[in-house]
């Protein structure tokens, strides 16, 4: 075991991370600095400073990075319209990369010689986090605990507390719930079982649908090279479209997901995702590339966004082909600038309108009337051309089927 004088711990001050501060004192004799990152979560993080240093830590942060989430994560991967296995829309997965980045800012801030997280043996954040750490500074040791300590129990976590006089809470938590700006995720309880229904307490973001208002409510979202700039004509930064739209979308009980996926270092597991700005975002986004983008870049650009979600999933997002890719997705949305106006009714989003000035729907060529632009004869030389394959391949299986 390396000795480590100075650590970087990403510090929410929930049990286990109280823990892992006051066991980096006690166990491995390091001084120990504090960060925690403000993505826009819910938790009010009054309080996180003052508990982190009664547990002994040197030093504590709390980091404002809304803006730089929304803008340098959150949009860079919307542009590249991800998702992991057809419905994840990677709300936990993109906050890693941040939080990996603000850890080693400190850490060369302050001399420190190691970062440590308190992502279990068992899960993906261990990966995106020493991913990130890898490539941003390979030269920074990582200290995993779950991965060294015999602490492997809450009751365990509990007693390790109370030693060492660190306040926990007596309620027992039903979910293990990770939480920003654009999402909420529940895993534990009842949600182990995939046979099992959620509970109604596994909300957080989103209305039960059956509880959402009775009326639908419009909503108006304009776009610039593929970033949200404004809603219902108000221009925002981009951690607030953010924000208003998680509002707007979730009390309308639009973006929850219940789902089996499967994790980065081999397991299946089961978690109920709560994402309503990304969910409302990913369908007007996709409805304004229709008359904004060329037939072949999106064909191309859906193709790679397959790819583009691995990477964030799996926590390459400081590796070359993420960056390479994001140079294409970045490209492709040049003139994806235009607004989309649409209806949101109990869990579901449905696009009214939208317009472009980058538009390539000609109205003159699609209409059912009269038309000078186009000359209907043309089509004769277009379909005999491209059937031309098919007549030669009938032929070859008309000859074997005679035989």
């Amino acid at each position: 075991m390396q000795k480590n004088n100075k650590v970087v711990l990403a510090y929410s001050g929930g049990l286990d991370t109280s823990v892992i501060l006051k066991w980096l004192i006690t166990e491995r004799g390091c001084e120990v600095i504090t960060v925690t990152a403000d993505l826009g979560q819910p938790e009010d993080l009054s309080g996180v400073e003052e508990k982190a240093l009664k547990t002994g830590a040197s030093k504590a942060l709390v980091l404002d990075l809304r803006e730089e989430m929304a803008r340098d994560f959150v949009f860079p991967m919307m542009r590249a319209a991800a998702v992991y296995e057809g419905r994840y829309l990677l709300g936990t997965s993109i906050a890693r990369p941040l939080i990996a980045k603000a850890l080693v800012d400190v850490a060369r801030a302050e001399g420190a010689d190691a970062v440590a997280h308190g992502a279990t043996g068992k899960g993906n954040d261990q990966v995106r986090f020493e991913f990130a750490v890898n490539a941003l500074a390979p030269d920074l040791n990582v200290i995993a605990p779950w991965r060294e300590w015999n602490l492997m129990s809450r009751t365990s976590l509990v007693s390790f507390a109370q030693k060492h006089g660190i306040s926990v809470s007596s309620e027992a938590k039903r979910y293990s719930i990770d939480a920003n700006m654009l999402h909420t995720s529940f895993e534990g309880g009842e949600l182990e079982d995939p046979g099992c229904e959620p509970h109604p307490s596994c909300h957080q973001r989103c209305t039960p649908v059956e509880l959402a208002p009775d009326a639908p409510e419009i909503v108006t979202v304009a776009f610039e090279r593929g970033d949200p700039v404004a809603v219902n004509d108000e221009r925002l930064s981009p951690a607030t479209v953010v924000a208003r739209l998680s509002e707007i979308a979730g009390r309308n009980g639009i973006g929850r997901v219940d789902m089996v996926e499967n994790r980065f270092v081999g397991m299946k597991c089961r978690g109920v995702y709560e994402n309503p700005a990304g969910t409302l975002l990913y369908a007007l986004h996709r409805d304004l590339e229709g008359i904004c983008m060329d037939r072949e870049v999106l064909g191309i650009r859906d193709m790679l966004a397959v790819r583009y979600g691995q990477c964030v999933y799996d926590g390459f997002w400081y590796a070359p082909e993420r960056e390479t890719l994001q140079a294409f997705m970045d490209k492709s949305q040049e003139y994806v600038t235009g607004t989309v106006r649409a209806k949101l009714y109990k869990g579901s989003v449905w696009p009214l309108s939208r317009t472009s000035p980058n538009s390539l729907f000609s109205q003159d060529l699609a209409t059912f009337e009269d038309c000078n632009t186009y000359d209907h004869k043309d089509a004769v030389g277009f379909i005999r051309l491209n059937a031309l394959r098919l007549r030669m391949h009938a032929a070859i299986r008309q000859k074997n089927a005679d035989r």
